[in-house]
């Protein structure tokens, strides 16, 4: 199996041939930073760094390169600049050998690749020896419940659902109660596609939370935002939405492979400061992998 440098590299490469060329065209005639701003802004907004985040990382290339600006320094600072906003968040999601159960609620909206992300931690999990509930609250789209069965039964999972249009916070309900019963050590629970502008699903997301909560007796223990890395400034929006209304405390950035658009998670760091716990890089199980920062820079310029 490839490293998760070489997977990154791989995945990557749209981003960092966009990237890499406009800098190399932008610092060949020996200009300063100062004198291609505008250009090189231009560049980094266009790799998906953001707005903020690309003036940001401007402001600190002036004061580092001073005078004429050689092209490979000009990397060797971006990568550090880079490396100082990612690596602070670059925390691995583990389970604690307390409190039981261990709940991790998993949000984001359609298409992001969230009810996979969740039975691929379900047989992560399992195969490090945990007893692991799978609670299907996604009662609103019948194929969510069948691809989550399917995910519990390659886990070796218990999964807890109620039929088509139930209650979320009831199956929620249900899923801790049979872990508290069979002393299960984690419920991972799946949550509707949210489309993040409707108040009302906004609001249905949060009803679930809280009866989680009050039948757990304390905050659940983890809240994962699960964000689409080929979606661009719209992952940043989703970000913003979601922590606002939802209090996530970790990311899972999906479907780095093969997008031009994965320098996004830069700028979601930076802005948001919500730990990054996961990347996905493909479709199988080794491609959810802990966030590496370091890697990540390295394969991105």
């Amino acid at each position: 199996m490839a490293g998760l440098f070489d997977r990154f590299k791989k995945g990557l490469a749209k981003t960092r041939e966009l990237l890499n060329t406009n800098l190399g065209d932008l610092f060949t005639a020996g200009k300063s930073v100062r004198q291609v701003r505008e250009q090189l802004e231009e560049i980094l907004i266009k790799s998906d760094l953001g707005v903020k985040t690309s003036a940001k990382l401007i402001e600190e290339l002036e004061r580092r390169v001073k005078g004429e600006a050689d092209l490979e320094q000009v990397k060797q600072e971006l990568r550090a600049e880079i490396l100082a906003i990612l690596k602070p968040l670059q925390k691995p999601l583990a389970v604690p050998a307390a409190p039981r159960p261990y709940v991790i609620m998993v949000i984001g909206v359609n298409g992001t690749g969230k009810t996979t992300t969740i039975g691929k931690l379900a047989l992560r999990f399992k195969n490090s020896g945990l007893s692991v509930i799978l609670a299907a609250a996604d009662t609103f789209r019948a194929a969510a419940n069948q691809q989550l069965q399917i995910w519990a039964e390659r886990a070796g999972a218990q999964l807890v659902s109620h039929p088509p249009g139930a209650s979320p916070a009831a199956v929620c309900f249900d899923a801790l109660e049979a872990a508290k019963k069979n002393s299960a050590d984690l419920v991972i629970i799946d949550t509707a596609g949210r489309f993040h502008t409707r108040a009302n699903l906004i609001e249905e997301l949060k009803k679930a939370k809280r009866v989680t909560e009050k039948a757990l007796g304390r905050k659940i223990d983890e809240i994962l935002l699960v964000l689409d890395a080929t979606t661009g400034q719209n992952a940043l929006e989703q970000a913003k939405i979601f922590q606002k209304e939802i209090e996530v405390t970790g990311i899972v950035m999906t479907k780095l492979d093969g997008t031009a658009k994965g320098g996004i998670i830069v700028p979601i760091a930076d802005l948001f400061q919500i730990p990054i716990r996961l990347v996905g890089m493909g479709e199988a199980i080794e491609d959810l992998a802990d966030f590496e920062a370091e890697e990540f820079v390295q394969a991105l310029i």
